[in-house]
């Protein structure tokens, strides 16, 4: 098999990933919207439907990925440097829960009608109650690493190898990795897709300079659950 060609079966999840994933997460989102209140039955319906789909998908991408010879270094599942990549993760991880940590706050200042899409899906979806956020600290956790395993493993490697008698592989891998990344987000609508974007970015290019996924699946994981927990306290009702 040509080094650059990319399999059917890549090419299949790449098509899914870019359309059902979307089309998917949009309509669930449209469904819950329309709810006046949802109950925690409904979230915890909700979380945990999210959590076995996405170890369902990842699991599917792994075995392709390393049924035709993605070996776990191109996956990015390795610790070439456990010093520096656990550096990496630290720093990350609190620059980027610094980040969210603001923008919520700035949101919560806003007046309800001013605070957009994104936060009428956040609010909505996010824990009201402690079985919720238990729950949802699942739910961060195998959302930080399937999904970085797919984007900044699985795609990424796929991208890479595509554009490997390119110039800049690597270059024109981060972009396309965090715009399959953006638009699994769809349902955020324009504001999100774009945040999805550039933090896409930086999850892959933390992955180029250490070789490892660790950086981006914990800070992945440490903004979602940062947002879980910060609308939880706002919600006081735990």
């Amino acid at each position: 098999m040509n080094s650059t060609a990319i399999p059917w079966d890549f090419v299949l999840i790449l098509v899914v990933l870019g359309t059902l994933i979307p089309w998917r997460g949009t309509v669930r989102l449209r469904r819950f919207l329309r709810q006046p209140e949802l109950t925690t039955a409904d979230r915890l319906s909700l979380y945990a439907s999210t959590i076995a789909f996405q170890w369902i998908i990842a699991g599917i991408v792994f075995w392709r990925a390393i049924s035709r010879g993605l070996s776990l270094g191109k996956l990015g599942v390795t610790l070439p440097s456990p010093w520096q990549t656990t550096g990496l993760a630290v720093i990350l991880t609190a620059l980027l829960c610094a980040l969210q940590f603001a923008g919520l706050r700035r949101t919560m200042r806003m007046p309800a009608g001013e605070r957009g899409r994104l936060f009428q899906i956040t609010e909505k979806i996010m824990p009201r109650s402690f079985p919720e956020v238990v729950a949802f600290a699942a739910l961060a956790c195998t959302a930080g690493i399937s999904e970085e395993l797919i984007y900044r493993g699985f795609v990424y490697a796929v991208f890479s190898r595509a554009f490997a008698e390119y110039l800049f592989p690597a270059f024109a891998a981060v972009i396309l990795s965090a715009a399959w990344f953006a638009v699994a987000h769809l349902y955020q609508g324009p504001k999100g897709i774009l945040t999805t974007f550039v933090v896409g970015i930086i999850f892959a290019f933390s992955r180029v300079y250490s070789g490892s996924l660790l950086p981006s699946v914990v800070a992945h994981a440490g903004v979602d659950l940062l947002a879980g927990l910060y609308m939880a306290r706002f919600s006081e009702k735990i």
